[in-house]
């Protein structure tokens, strides 16, 4: 069951590795997936905290945040690697390497089982989701933990087998660190929602042409600004790739 298991999963990487190869694309996500590439969108995930109605609130938020990556990193790359030490596909000792493509000699480490940066993305993704509680901010923030994911197989430094576990332990670390700040805080279901939804800023707009475009109003939100810094950094970094 394992080889087959393990078979299937090395399929997937090759198709998946394989399929879409433009040096754009090998730019832009050898850009994406360094790690501080986003501190812009992690910064700004403070003022979610900081709008979140007090100075406790947004310290406890903070640290069970911060805990959730770090307890996600630490059982990822400490503990886990170790014990299973499966190379990565593009590891020079693994004989998939010789089917792997790989962008500017990047090959990552010895072991990659499983993704740390799919682990630590989706800690942090589902912390927010849960916390934040609004539609359009949680498909953003899902997105882009998919999207930082999916950059390390099209890199060849991971199985999709990595990444989908290390998405299920980021995802139980990110729901249980929110549990406890949750329960410490006494926060309804709708979490800090509420609060970063409340307009920072309303910017009159005035257009007044289809009907799908009467806005006279934009508001500013605390979510918005994240999602907005988001975007502008992923731009910024397609720019840079082309």
């Amino acid at each position: 069951m394992f080889d087959i298991l393990s078979q299937v999963d090395s399929d997937i990487f090759l198709f998946f590795n394989n399929g879409l190869l433009i040096q754009f694309a090998d730019r832009l996500m050898l850009l994406f997936t360094g790690r501080f590439v986003l501190i812009p969108m992690y910064v700004a995930v403070l003022l979610l905290f900081a709008r979140s109605g007090s100075r406790r609130t947004m310290a406890v938020l903070t640290v069970a945040l911060v805990a959730a990556v770090a307890v996600t990193d630490q059982t990822c790359a400490t503990f886990i690697r170790p014990m299973v030490e499966r190379l990565r596909p593009s590891n020079l000792s693994n004989p998939l390497s010789a089917y792997a493509m790989v962008v500017d000699g990047y090959r990552g480490g010895a072991y990659g089982f499983p993704s740390c940066h799919a682990a630590n993305s989706f800690a942090l993704a589902v912390f927010l989701v849960l916390a934040v509680r609004r539609r359009a901010f949680s498909f953003f923030i899902v997105g882009w933990a998919f999207l930082n994911s999916y950059s390390r197989l099209y890199l060849g430094v991971h199985y999709p087998g990595d990444l989908l576990v290390g998405a299920l332990i980021g995802s139980a670390s990110g729901w249980m660190c929110y549990a406890f700040a949750s329960r410490l805080l006494h926060l309804d279901r709708n979490g800090i929602g509420n609060a970063v939804g409340a307009p920072l800023l309303v910017i009159p707009v005035g257009l007044q042409g289809f009907p799908v475009l009467r806005v006279r109003t934009l508001a500013v939100t605390a979510d918005g600004i994240v999602m907005a810094i988001g975007a502008v950094t992923t731009l910024t970094l397609a720019a840079v790739a082309i």
